[in-house]
C-alpha cells in the first residue's frame, strides 16, 4: 500500500495482523491513520480484501510485495547496525538469529537478539526491532556482600537525560542479590528504573521490574548471582530519585519482606513455596493480601499488607492509639467516624495529640465526655493547630470525626491512656524531645528538653503532678517541641529546620531566620536535606542581617549547593510558601568560622597530593601536584576571589585507567589505588622515554 489513495478495508486471514511500514530517505508525507476491529470471521462482510499467499509457490514475492516492498519472502531485510554498537551475524534467512552489542560506555536498549520468522504465511520479518545504544552517563559496578547506592545527587534532584547503569555481583556465586528501597520517587511515566537479572544490561528477556512514580515492591530478588539496574530520565524536571540497599542472600529465596506497621506475621521461611500470613493488632484493619507466597522466580506474590485504623471501633485496653483513616496519607472525604474508649469504672482517660491536620472549618473532631451522642463536649477541633492534652471526667470518651465531600488534610495521631484518681496521666515522650522522669504519682515532676533545632511550642520545661480544684492533674500543659518559623541564632553552631520538620511544612508561611556570629567571623551553612514545591516554595539566603542584604541564592525544588559562606558575621534566611501543596522542607547546619577580611578559608590539600602556596588572601593563587602515579583532576590553580570563595573546588588526585606516561622514570597505579579497582576494565598505558633508550 502506497501513494495517496485510501485503500479499502483489509481483513486478515488469521487471528493476527502485522503492519510493516518502510520509508526511504526522500520527502516526508502526512502518513496514515487506521482503525482496527476484532470480530469473528463470519461477522465480516465480503467487502474489503484479504491477503492470501500467492498460488504459485515458485514466486518469491508475496502479494504485499507487489505494493513496492521487493524483499524475498524467505529472507528478512538487513536490520543494520545500531549507532555506537555492532551486529553479530549476517544470515537473514528464515530461522536465523542475529545479536547486537554496544560499544564501551553505551547501554543496549531493546532486544539483544532477534530472529527471522515467517509472518502470516506470507513474508519474512524480524521478531523485534533493531535495538539502540545510548551513552551511559553514570552508575557503577558493585559487589556483595552488601551495600547502599543512590541516584545521582540524591537526596537532591537527579540529572536530566541520564542513562545510569549499576551491575551488582555477589561475591559468593552460589548466592543471589536482594534489593529494597529506602526511598524512591521518579517523575511518573517519564523517568524509569528498569531492573533485570544477570549481567546483560538491557536484555528484555531478563527484566524483573520497570519502576516509575513512587510505588515499589517491598523487595526484588535476582535469580542469578548478578542484577542490573538501568535509570533513564527525560529532559524535563525530575525528582529526588532513590536510595537502594542491596545484599547477598541464599539461592531460591525471596528475602525477608518485614512485618506491617501495627501488624503481626506468622511464618519465618523465605524460600521458594514458603508462605507468610499476616494479621493486624487489635483495633486495626488489614488491607491487602492476608498471605503471600515465595514464587519460583524469587519474587513474593504480593507486597506485605498494611494495617489501617477503622472508622468505627470500641477500645477497652488501658492504653492505645487512635488514628484518622489512612493516616498520615490523608483521610479522604465523606466520613463520619466514631470511636469509643472505655476504661474501668473509677478511672479516667487522657488524650495526647501527637499530630493534627484537618481541612479548616469543614472537617471536625469532637471529643465527648461519655458514650452517647448527647454527652457533654470537652472540645471540638479543626485546622492544623495541634490541640493540647484532654482528660475525661468519667471512664468513657467518645470521639466523633466528620469530613465533608472535598479536600482533606493529613489527619491525626492521638494516644490515650487510663489512670487512677491519685495519679496524673502518662504524658508520653513528646515528639522531637527527651523526657526525664517516669513517676506520675501526686507530687512527682517530669522535665522535657527539645532536640537540637526545635523549641517549646507548648508548656514549660518542668511540670508537676498536683491537686487543683479537687482534681489530680499536671501543673501545666504537656510540653511539646516543634521547629519554629524563624528565629535569631547566635550560638557558634546549630541547626535550622523548616516548620513542621520532620513532617511537611504548612502553607502560606513567611519565616525569617537571622544567624549572628562574633565580629570577625563568617557563617557557613550546609544543606543536609532540601525538598520544597518547585517554583512556589522558596528559601532565600542573604549575605547580611536583613532582606536588603545581597542575595547569595534563591532555592526551590531539590537543587541547592552543598554549602554557602557569608562575607560578614550575619546571614539572613527567608522561607516563603504559597497556599497549596507542601513538602518535607529542609535541614540546614550552620557554624561560625574564622574568615580574614582579606582572605579565603584554607582550601585543604588533596589526598595523595601536595599544595604550593600558603597565601590565602584575596587575589592570590595556590596550585597543587600529585604523588607519583596519580593525576590531578583540575590543573588550573585556585584563585581567592573577592567574595572570599576559591574559584573552583579543591581538585583530587586520581589513579586513572590508562594514559600516556613520559619521563626517565615513574609510577603506574591500578585505577582507584590504594582502593580496590572496579570491574569490567580495559586499561592501556603508553610509556614514552627518550629516543634511543629503553
Amino acid at each position: 500500500l502506497s501513494g495517496m489513495n485510501i485503500p479499502p478495508p483489509v481483513i486478515s486471514n488469521k487471528n493476527w495482523l502485522r503492519l510493516h511500514f518502510v520509508t526511504d530517505n526522500n520527502h516526508r508525507y502526512r502518513g496514515f491513520s487506521a482503525h482496527y476491529q476484532v470480530k469473528k470471521a463470519i461477522d465480516f462482510k465480503s467487502r474489503g480484501f484479504k491477503l492470501f499467499p500467492g498460488k504459485d509457490n515458485s514466486n518469491k514475492f508475496s502479494i504485499l510485495n507487489e505494493g513496492g516492498i521487493k524483499q524475498a519472502s524467505n529472507l528478512c531485510p538487513d536490520p543494520g547496525e545500531p549507532e555506537n554498537g555492532k551486529r553479530i551475524g549476517s544470515d537473514f534467512s528464515l530461522g536465523a538469529t542475529v545479536q547486537f552489542s554496544c560499544d564501551e560506555d553505551y547501554v543496549l536498549q531493546g532486544s539483544k537478539s532477534i530472529t527471522c520468522q515467517r509472518i502470516a504465511e506470507v513474508f519474512a520479518a524480524w521478531s523485534d526491532h533493531r535495538p539502540g545504544c545510548k551513552v551511559k552517563t553514570c552508575g557503577s559496578n558493585l559487589q556483595g556482600p552488601g551495600g547502599t547506592f543512590t541516584s545521582p545527587n540524591f537526596p537532591f534532584q537527579y540529572d536530566s537525560n541520564a542513562q545510569c547503569v549499576w551491575v551488582i555481583t555477589a561475591i559468593n556465586t552460589n548466592k543471589v542479590i536482594q534489593i529494597n528501597f529506602e526511598e524512591f520517587d521518579l517523575e511518573i511515566g517519564y523517568d524509569t528504573l528498569t531492573i533485570g537479572d544477570g549481567g546483560e544490561v538491557g536484555d528484555p528477556k531478563t527484566v524483573l521490574q520497570v519502576l516509575t512514580g513512587s510505588f515499589v515492591p517491598d523487595l526484588i530478588v535476582s535469580m542469578s548471582n548478578q542484577m542490573w539496574l538501568h535509570l533513564q530520565t527525560d529532559e524535563s524536571v525530575g525528582s529526588i530519585g532513590f536510595k537502594i540497599n542491596y545484599k547477598e542472600i541464599e539461592k531460591e529465596s525471596c528475602g525477608d519482606p518485614g512485618t506491617p506497621l501495627y501488624g503481626i506475621r506468622e511464618g519465618d521461611g523465605f524460600s521458594n513455596r514458603d508462605v507468610l500470613r499476616f494479621e493486624c493488632q487489635f483495633g486495626f484493619e488489614l488491607i491487602g493480601e492476608k498471605s503471600i507466597i515465595c514464587q519460583e522466580n524469587n519474587q513474593w506474590s504480593a507486597n506485605i499488607p498494611i494495617c489501617i485504623f477503622p472508622c468505627l471501633s470500641n477500645f477497652t485496653a488501658p492504653m492505645g492509639t487512635v488514628l484518622s483513616p489512612d493516616y498520615p496519607e490523608g483521610y479522604g472525604n465523606n466520613l463520619n467516624c466514631i470511636w469509643t474508649i472505655i476504661s474501668d469504672p473509677g478511672s479516667r482517660i487522657h488524650l495526647s495529640f501527637n499530630d493534627f491536620d484537618l481541612e479548616s472549618q469543614f472537617d471536625f473532631l469532637a471529643v465527648k465526655d461519655g458514650d452517647s451522642p448527647d454527652s457533654p463536649i470537652i472540645g471540638t477541633f479543626t485546622g492544623a493547630e495541634v490541640p493540647s492534652h484532654l482528660t475525661s471526667n468519667g471512664h468513657i470518651l467518645r470521639l466523633e470525626f466528620q469530613a465533608d465531600h472535598s479536600m482533606s488534610g493529613r489527619g491525626f495521631n492521638i494516644t490515650y491512656n487510663t489512670f487512677g484518681h491519685n495519679e496524673c496521666p502518662d504524658p508520653g515522650v513528646p515528639i522531637n524531645a527527651r523526657r526525664f522522669g517516669d513517676n506520675f504519682q501526686l507530687g512527682s515532676s517530669i522535665s522535657v528538653i527539645c532536640e537540637e533545632g526545635f523549641i517549646k511550642t507548648q508548656g514549660t520545661e518542668t511540670i508537676t503532678c498536683m491537686l487543683m480544684d479537687g482534681k489530680v492533674m499536671w501543673s501545666g500543659p504537656i510540653p511539646k517541641c516543634g521547629a519554629p518559623c524563624g528565629g535569631h541564632f547566635s550560638s557558634p553552631s546549630g541547626v535550622i529546620l523548616s516548620p513542621g520538620w520532620p513532617g511537611y511544612y504548612k502553607d502560606s508561611l513567611n519565616c525569617e531566620w537571622v544567624i549572628e556570629a562574633e565580629p570577625g567571623h563568617s557563617i557557613k551553612i550546609t544543606f543536609e536535606r532540601f525538598q520544597t514545591e518547585l517554583n512556589y516554595d522558596v528559601l532565600e539566603v542573604h549575605d547580611g542581617p536583613n532582606l536588603l542584604s545581597p542575595l547569595l541564592g534563591s532555592y526551590n525544588g531539590t537543587q541547592v549547593p552543598q554549602f554557602l559562606f557569608s562575607s560578614s558575621n550575619f546571614m539572613y534566611l527567608l522561607f516563603t510558601t504559597d497556599n497549596s501543596r507542601s513538602n518535607n522542607g529542609f535541614k540546614i547546619h550552620y557554624e561560625s568560622v574564622t574568615v580574614n577580611t582579606y582572605s579565603c578559608l584554607d582550601p585543604g590539600i588533596p589526598v595523595h597530593g601536595r599544595r604550593y602556596g600558603h597565601d590565602f588572601s584575596i587575589g592570590s593563587t595556590v596550585s597543587f601536584s600529585c604523588d607519583p602515579g596519580y593525576r590531578l583532576s583540575h590543573e588550573e590553580p585556585l584563585l581567592c576571589e573577592k567574595n572570599h570563595w576559591w574559584s573552583h573546588p579543591l581538585p583530587t588526585c586520581d589513579a586513572l585507567c590508562g594514559g600516556d606516561v613520559r619521563g626517565p622514570s615513574g609510577t603506574i597505579l591500578s585505577p582507584g589505588y590504594p582502593d580496590l579497582y572496579p570491574n569490567s576494565l580495559n586499561c592501556t598505558w603508553t610509556v614514552d622515554v627518550t629516543h634511543g633508550k629503553g
